[in-house]
């Protein structure tokens, strides 16, 4: 039986790292480089660690035809573009876990659950107040708490009005919800 490699090279610092802590892009048949974080694209994949600033490294000395050792078009809205993609990939992740009924909304809700050690981790508007925000890190203890997104970002994928706190039930579908999160705030924050 063939077992699959799980480590491929940053092409901005040469370091072999696991494909979790990896962007994967390609060339489209016109040689315009584009993500392919799903690993759908024909072609040869080339991998730049999870990182706004290394991929904006990648973008700017057009590393991606170094690598493919071919001509490659770079958009230099590439490291917005994947921004975008990582952000709406985490917001469908919290609209299927609120249809999937393992999503809490509001303080109240989320308080309540994490007293009945249900959560596995809290997403909080990053435009929370000061006040709520202190009072679910002092409810949330060594649980942990994602900022990513405004009120309006998570009003819009819940279908929601004024969702400020949620909550993820502990599972499989948190574990793969942190996972895309996870994902994000790595690459924001590097």
């Amino acid at each position: 039986m063939k077992q699959e490699n799980t480590q491929r090279k940053c092409i901005v610092s040469g370091q072999t790292l696991d494909k979790d802590a990896l962007l994967r892009f390609t060339l489209t048949p016109d040689l315009q480089v584009i993500p392919d974080f799903k690993k759908r694209l024909p072609g040869k994949g080339v991998y730049v660690r999870n990182s706004r600033k290394a991929l904006q490294t990648a973008v700017e000395k057009n590393l991606f035809a170094k690598a493919l050792k071919q001509k490659a078009k770079v958009d230099e809205t590439l490291t917005a573009q994947t921004e975008g993609l990582l952000r709406k990939h985490a917001l469908e992740a919290v609209s299927l876990a609120r249809k999937a009924g393992v999503l809490v909304t509001g303080m109240e809700k989320v308080s309540e659950s994490l007293k009945k050690n249900k959560i596995a981790f809290i997403l909080e508007a990053n435009d929370a107040g000061e006040d709520g925000h202190r009072k679910i890190l002092n409810a949330a203890g060594d649980i942990e708490v994602f900022r990513l997104f405004s009120s309006e970002e998570l009003d819009k994928a819940l279908n929601k009005v004024s969702t400020v706190h949620a909550a993820f039930v502990k599972g499989q579908m948190a574990q793969n919800v942190r996972g895309t999160f996870k994902k994000l705030f790595d690459f924001l924050n590097d």
